[in-house]
């Protein structure tokens, strides 16, 4: 089976699986209580390849339900703010910013996603944020799966698989997102050009990559920039920058033959912001379009 009819039966499972417990959603939906910090642990604010938070609208966190799997939370939200890992992760953790309604000030709000593995699908079982002053600034909703859900979820995906039952599912891919500006100087691509820290993180993960009895099937490298600049030059910085990653990471031992790059440039940008002259204040808006996606196939 190909990987993209892979992903395209996988969301149609996934739809299933939300519309058959659709009502159970909706009757258990409680308020995300803010976690205690015995109970719940958030990595440090700065460590965040954002650094800023990321300014998602408060209506698109609030449509997370429980029960969806990874992929439909990063299309509505977005991908996790911190390097997660990329085997048996079952914690995703952002960092929102909401504005306080006094002009243009803002709070950055902490926000943790839990997943548990379920009919071979991580999905959303329980939302947490930092503190309590978060919840003046969003009344979030995100039901705790009980094992009654847990049940129904597990029987839609067997209906669904039992509609075609010839599909063999395929590893789902991992993603890790690095931000250009932790990575690169600023408009800067080449090797050379890399930070220490930068060049730390690739380290770690192609070590990562490199683990025992990880065996590779494709690793997808895609540069992205903001819109600042021409078109024709930002496709051929975020090319330029997906290909050096990739160049590290093979002279770090990972097999080239598995990897594949592409610039798209300014095309999915993952915020907006107002604004056409290149001030300090744009910039530092649009940090979060300026990014390295890695999608990893792989199996243990």
């Amino acid at each position: 089976m190909s990987l993209h009819s892979y992903f395209h039966f996988s969301r149609i499972a996934a739809s299933l699986v939300l519309v058959a417990s659709c009502a159970s959603f909706a009757a258990s939906a409680q308020q995300a209580k803010p976690a205690a910090a015995a109970e719940i642990k958030f990595p440090a604010l700065s460590s965040s390849y954002l650094q800023n938070g990321s300014f998602v609208g408060p209506d698109r966190i609030r449509r997370v339900q429980s029960g969806w799997s990874k992929d439909q939370v990063r299309l509505e939200i977005g991908d996790p703010h911190y390097s997660e890992g990329l085997f048996g992760v079952n914690e995703w953790d952002y960092a929102f910013n909401f504005y306080t309604g006094k002009g243009n000030e803002y709070v950055t709000c902490q926000f943790k996603l839990k997943f548990d593995l379920m009919d071979g699908i991580y999905r959303a079982v329980s939302a947490h944020w930092k503190g309590n002053a978060c919840e003046s600034y969003l009344s979030q909703k995100v039901a705790s799966v009980t094992p009654a859900v847990a049940a129904a979820s597990v029987a839609a995906v067997a209906v669904a698989v039992a509609v075609a039952p010839m599909v063999a599912f395929a590893p789902a891919p991992s993603r890790v997102t690095l931000g250009t500006d932790g990575l690169f100087k600023y408009g800067q691509s080449s090797f050379n050009d890399l930070l220490p820290g930068g060049r730390s993180r690739l380290e770690a993960l192609a070590t990562q990559l490199g683990s025992d009895g990880i065996v590779l099937a494709a690793i997808a490298i895609t540069g992205h920039t903001d819109r600042i600049g021409s078109d024709a030059s930002n496709i051929a910085l975020s090319q330029a920058r997906a290909n050096t990653v990739r160049s590290y990471l093979v002279s770090k031992g990972v097999d080239g033959r598995v990897i594949r790059t592409s610039g798209v440039g300014a095309s999915t940008p993952v915020v907006q912001c107002a604004g056409n002259q290149t001030t300090p204040e744009l910039v530092a808006c649009l940090q979060p379009n300026r990014r390295v996606n890695i999608d990893i196939v792989a199996q243990r």
